[in-house]
């Protein structure tokens, strides 16, 4: 049984496609670029922005700088909240909660933002560390965040490592994962692209929430 389950939010916990994809559309236009697909800008979430807007439209680290500055524009008012719980996630944080599992969320997504979010859809209750980067950019990557989480974690003194396990939609979850070498459960109803989670490594890879819960509520690792 996995006690100590570290959960990506983007794609994993909600499904955060409107808000991120029009706060990006939003900073491309400040920057002078139109981008009238969303769906085109479906790769945006998961890694950290500054990437993104370097690798997919070819700025540099001052324009990348400046893209997410527009970003946060829309997003820390408007674009948050633009988002939306998976069906059966609340119910599912909420058995594992009673059954005495530790939570935690490992997210790149700055901390300020996370906690927002988990606030305005009731289940920050349910999370007992809460992980993410900083606005200064700060604790960006996937592998630091993870790190940062078992470090809290391990401040219980019944916690081992083999009793932790990653879960998120996107490659960069599962790298996290096996950076500091736990277990990894991939979700296929994310932003992963066709096979991605596969051959990132994940050690189990679902279809979907109740899939998920099935993996995570059996009683037979011990």
């Amino acid at each position: 049984m996995y006690q100590y389950i570290l959960f990506d939010l983007d794609g994993t916990l909600t499904d955060p496609k409107i808000g991120i994809t029009t706060c990006v559309q939003y900073a491309l236009h400040k920057m002078g670029i139109e981008e009238p697909d969303p769906d085109r800008l479906e790769p945006f979430i998961g890694p950290p922005l500054i990437d993104s807007f370097r690798e997919f439209y070819g700025m540099n680290e001052e324009e990348a700088v400046r893209a997410v500055e527009y970003y946060r524009e829309r997003f820390s008012t408007v674009g948050l909240f633009e988002n939306e719980v998976y069906s059966g996630i609340p119910e599912l944080l909420a058995r594992l909660k009673k059954d005495g599992r530790k939570l935690a969320i490992a997210s790149s997504k700055p901390t300020v933002y996370v906690k927002k979010i988990l606030e305005y859809f009731s289940i920050y209750e349910y999370f007992d560390i809460i992980v993410g980067s900083e606005l200064d950019g700060t604790r960006c990557r996937k592998e630091e965040v993870v790190e940062e989480a078992l470090e809290q974690l391990s401040a219980d003194d019944k916690f081992r490592k083999r009793d932790a396990v990653m879960i998120g939609d996107r490659k960069f979850d599962i790298e996290g994962a096996k950076a500091h070498q736990i277990p990894s459960i991939g979700v296929n109803y994310g932003y992963a692209a066709d096979n991605e989670l596969v051959e990132a490594g994940a050690d189990c890879v679902v279809g979907n929430v109740k899939e998920l819960s099935e993996v995570l509520l059996k009683d037979d690792r011990r």
